[in-house]
C-alpha cells in the first residue's frame, strides 16, 4: 500500500522523521493541539488533465524516498481507499509527497528486471528496502518474497513491507509465516480504529471481512517478524480515537505509529 506510506506512498502521511513512534499503553499523548481533517480530507477533484497524466504508463520499479529505496512491484490493490495519492498524482517524490515520476507499470516486472533496477542504484546510498509503490505489495506475495530474499542477500539492507493487512485474505491462506527471516519490519495501515469507518475510507473488495482480516495479519506476523508497526495519519483522527488505536496495538503486541501529515 502506497502507503503512505504512502502508506506508506499515500495520501497525507509520510515516513518522515517527523511522524511519532508510540510503543506502549503508557506513552504520552501529545500536548499540541492539531485540527481534525474531516473526511480524511480527500484529494482534490481531478481535471481530465490530472487524470490523464496520473494514468501515464512507465516502468518504474525502483524509487528513493528519504533513505530508503522502495519497490513498486504491483499496480493491483484490493482497497480503493478514498485518500489514495493514485487519484491524482503519478507517482511519489523523494520526500514521500506526489510527483511526476510514473509508478503505473506498463506490467508486472519479473524477477529478473527488479534484480536488474536495483543493481542500477547505489545501494550503499539507502538504509532499506521498502516494498510498496502504487499497489498492494502482497498482491505480488511470491514475487515479494523472493525479491525480498535476494536483496538481504545481495545488499544486507533491512526490509520493511508496507501493506493494507489483507495479504492473507488476498492470498486465500495465512502468509505470516512466510515473512519470517527475509522481512525484518511490516508496516500496517490501520487508520481508524472503527471497523465500519474502516470500511468506508478503504472499500475493501473483501467487504466487512477486511478489517478483521488485518488485525489478524498483524496478531500473526508479529510471531515472525522483529517489528510490526500499524499506522495512523496525524490529524485525521481525534485523540481519542488516537487512544483507542493504541489500545488495538497494545492488546495486538505491536507498535502504534502516527505519521506526520503531509501537505
Amino acid at each position: 500500500m502506497l502507503r503512505s506510506a504512502r502508506p506508506n506512498g499515500r495520501l497525507g502521511f509520510t515516513d518522515s522523521p517527523k511522524s511519532r513512534n508510540r510503543g506502549g499503553a503508557h506513552s504520552m499523548q501529545s500536548e499540541r493541539q492539531r485540527r481534525v481533517r474531516p473526511s480524511w480530507a480527500s484529494r482534490p477533484k481531478q481535471t481530465a488533465r490530472s487524470k490523464e497524466a496520473a494514468m501515464q504508463k512507465a516502468e518504474t520499479i525502483v524509487y528513493p524516498v528519504h533513505h530508503g529505496l522502495y519497490v513498486n512491484l504491483t499496480n493491483r490493490c484490493s482497497c480503493a481507499c478514498t485518500f489514495c495519492i493514485r487519484q491524482s498524482a503519478s507517482g511519489v517524490g523523494q520526500d514521500g509527497e506526489g510527483a511526476d515520476n510514473v509508478l503505473w507499470l506498463d506490467h508486472e516486472p519479473s524477477f529478473d528486471e527488479v534484480m536488474a533496477a536495483f543493481e542500477a542504484q547505489d545501494m550503499s546510498a539507502y538504509e532499506e528496502v521498502v516494498f510498496c509503490g502504487f499497489g498492494e505489495p502482497t498482491c505480488a506475495f511470491d514475487m515479494l518474497k523472493r525479491v525480498a530474499a535476494e536483496a538481504k542477500r545481495r545488499y544486507s539492507l533491512p526490509i520493511r513491507v508496507n501493506t493494507n493487512g489483507q495479504g492473507s485474505l488476498i492470498n486465500g491462506r495465512d502468509i505470516a509465516p512466510e515473512f519470517e527471516g527475509i522481512v525484518d519490519t511490516v508496516s500496517i495501515s490501520l487508520n481508524t480504529p472503527n471497523a465500519e469507518e474502516y470500511h468506508a475510507l478503504v472499500r475493501s473488495q473483501f467487504g466487512d471481512a477486511a478489517f478483521q482480516g488485518m488485525l489478524d495479519f498483524a496478531r500473526e506476523v508479529r510471531k515472525y517478524v522483529p517489528n510490526v508497526v500499524m499506522t495512523t495519519v496525524e490529524t485525521t483522527i481525534s485523540h481519542e480515537d488516537e487512544e483507542k488505536c493504541q489500545a488495538i496495538c497494545d492488546k495486538l503486541g505491536v507498535c502504534y505509529r502516527i505519521r506526520a501529515w503531509v501537505d
